[in-house]
């Protein structure tokens, strides 16, 4: 089987911008104040199993859901290249950040662990992950495709399960300046991304010519 770097090196951006750790870190601090170290552990663990989940759900059957709703790949395309260029517009303008601190702060009447809801969904496997897990999986059908996503993916949850364990100490350490560049250069990448995503839907539809 022949490694498509390039395309790995697509897959990895993308997802790593989508779900983007570093941004969901001081949040999750933010939803557990009160919560020991074992406690904060167990909710990292369980968020990224069911996000992870989920993706995967969504990587497998993405296209299939598709299939029988009628809507075509390129059509999907294109809408989720637009719904990630909106995701990184809100990035370099500092939006997505305000939005996210907003939802977890809904309030919670169990007053249960915010493992699911608000950390998995929609924080970690929101709309915009999902889509592009369908969209990375589309572009390379068949077994390497779906081998490469689940290998990134997992690497990226990884990541993330990371992240959430070390948040105590990352605002410190970083600084929120330093937070603050590394997420607009993140949502230049993205909206790079996302316009090639909506110009690789545009040329199966006929409307422009495929470069490369």
């Amino acid at each position: 089987m022949i490694i498509d770097t390039a395309y790995m090196i697509t897959a990895f951006v993308t997802l790593l911008v989508v779900v983007d750790p570093i941004a969901i870190a001081p949040i999750f601090l933010a939803i557990t104040p009160d919560r020991t170290l074992v406690e904060r552990e167990r909710i990292a663990r369980r968020a990224v199993l069911v996000g992870g989940l989920i993706l995967v759900v969504f990587a497998l059957a993405g296209e299939s859901i598709l299939d029988f709703i009628g809507i075509s790949m390129a059509a999907f395309r294109v809408a989720g290249g637009i719904l990630l260029f909106l995701t990184a517009l809100d990035m370099l303008f500092d939006r997505r950040t305000k939005r996210r601190e907003d939802t977890s702060s809904e309030p919670d009447p169990a007053h249960e662990d915010p493992s699911v809801f608000p950390l998995a969904i929609p924080l970690i496997a929101g709309p915009g992950a999902i889509a592009s897990v369908i969209l990375l999986v589309g572009e390379k059908p068949g077994g390497q495709g779906l081998i490469t996503v689940f290998g990134i993916l997992a690497i990226v949850l990884m990541m993330m399960y990371i992240m959430l364990r070390l948040s105590s100490n990352l605002e410190q350490r970083v600084g929120k300046v330093a937070i603050n560049v590394f997420t607009r250069i993140f949502g230049m990448l993205l909206a790079a991304l996302s316009v090639q995503f909506v110009l690789d839907g545009l040329a199966e539809f006929g409307f422009v010519t495929p470069v490369g």
